[in-house]
């Protein structure tokens, strides 16, 4: 395949966004997600725009076209511009002149093969122009078509531009990857040879492309490449993924969607997980979920607490941990549950109970009910 013919590339909005550069003669050259999942068949959510302009002319040139443009990034060459309500994010081509391992330092250039010299995969570095004709400056579409997720220039120094890129390759190949093919040796061995640099990662930013990696359809051989390779080990000391596989299959059997806070509860526990800065709301739902998997409540009380999709989430974890099989039973009592209407109210207790004691009565009739399989009724509850 030699053009894009999606239609997000001839859409009106997104060509006014080109033609205020290219009018101006300047280039402008989809690039990076958009083009590869496009070839891929593969959903396209951000478009972004590589350009020769610098970003204070592409910020004048959207305001001539009746463009709103943002300086998102402009110190960075980044400008977004919004046109038919949809943000196209146009950075300016550029190299580094100078890198730490967690930022560059880079200058603006003229040239499209240095932008694509500065990325990280050659899958990243395909570029199409305005009418969707690709500009393949690295030779990535080969690779891209056998789905082999390779290192720009040599693994090694692309590692030490931005340590981050180690995490990357495995979240890469959980998306994009040929799993029969497997990884490459050369890939895999740089990434060992420079765990120390892992250390000096923001810890959000890990945390963001751990769970985009466990986002994908099944990223259990990435994550068992990542433990052989010692990055596990470094980015969550303690964490363990003998349940994720497990898991994954379970969530298959159940027709369940891809849940990361879900499958990183199966290899970390909240201890382990707090260090990659998770929200607050992150962190409760995986508690949660660790903690109800490894608990005694029954599927049908899991049900009924966290309703029928809730009630999945622990019920598959416990599924995994204890290398049980899927069944439709668990299906069922999840629904029974989630279905159940605990039938006593706090004023059906006043005034013979207030306070702490009327929330410890509640809890035991609760708890009664429960186990009847939600069969006893209100007046069986209050005559005991």
């Amino acid at each position: 395949m030699t053009q894009l013919t999606e239609a997000w590339v001839s859409d009106p909005a997104t060509q006014k966004v080109c033609a205020a550069l290219t009018d101006a003669g300047a280039q402008a050259l989809f690039v990076g997600g958009c083009v590869r999942n496009a070839l891929l068949g593969a959903p396209v959510s951000d478009i972004d725009i590589a350009t020769d302009a610098r970003p204070e002319r592409v910020m004048e040139l959207a305001q001539e076209a009746g463009l709103k443009a943002i300086p998102t990034g402009i110190d960075h060459g980044t400008v977004t511009v919004v046109s038919g309500g949809a943000p196209h994010e146009i950075t300016t081509f550029r190299r580094d002149v100078e890198t730490d391992g967690r930022r560059a330092v880079v200058i603006f250039s003229d040239k499209v093969e240095e932008d694509a010299a500065r990325r990280d995969f050659t899958m990243n570095a395909i570029y199409a122009r305005p009418d969707g004709t690709l500009l393949d400056p690295l030779d990535g579409l080969p690779d891209l078509q056998a789905r082999r997720v390779q290192f720009i220039g040599t693994a090694e120094n692309r590692i030490r531009e931005d340590y981050l890129r180690s995490l990357r390759y495995f979240r890469f190949h959980a998306w994009y990857g040929d799993a029969e093919v497997g990884f490459d040796p050369d890939a895999l061995a740089a990434i060992a040879a420079n765990l120390d640099g892992l250390a000096g990662l923001s810890r959000e930013r890990v945390g963001a492309e751990l769970l985009k990696l466990l986002g994908a359809p099944d990223p259990a051989p990435s994550i068992a490449a990542m433990r052989q390779t010692g990055v596990l080990a470094q980015l969550l000391p303690g964490a363990e993924d003998r349940a994720l596989a497990p898991l994954i299959a379970l969530e298959e059997q159940a027709g369940a969607e891809p849940e990361p806070i879900r499958r990183l509860a199966a290899i970390a526990t909240p201890e382990i997980a707090k260090t990659l800065r998770l929200s607050k709301a992150q962190l409760q739902r995986l508690t949660r979920m660790r903690d109800e998997a490894s608990g005694t409540a029954s599927v049908a009380e899991l049900g009924f607490r966290y309703g029928e999709e809730g009630g999945l989430h622990e019920t598959l974890l416990r599924c995994a941990f204890l290398e049980q099989p899927w069944s439709e039973d668990l299906r069922q009592a999840l629904r029974k549950g989630a279905a159940a209407d605990f039938p006593i109210k706090a004023t059906d207790l006043i005034p013979d109970f207030t306070g702490p004691a009327l929330g410890k009565k509640l809890a035991e009739l609760e708890a009664k009910w429960i186990a009847s399989g939600f069969a006893l009724t209100r007046e069986e509850l209050l005559g005991n």
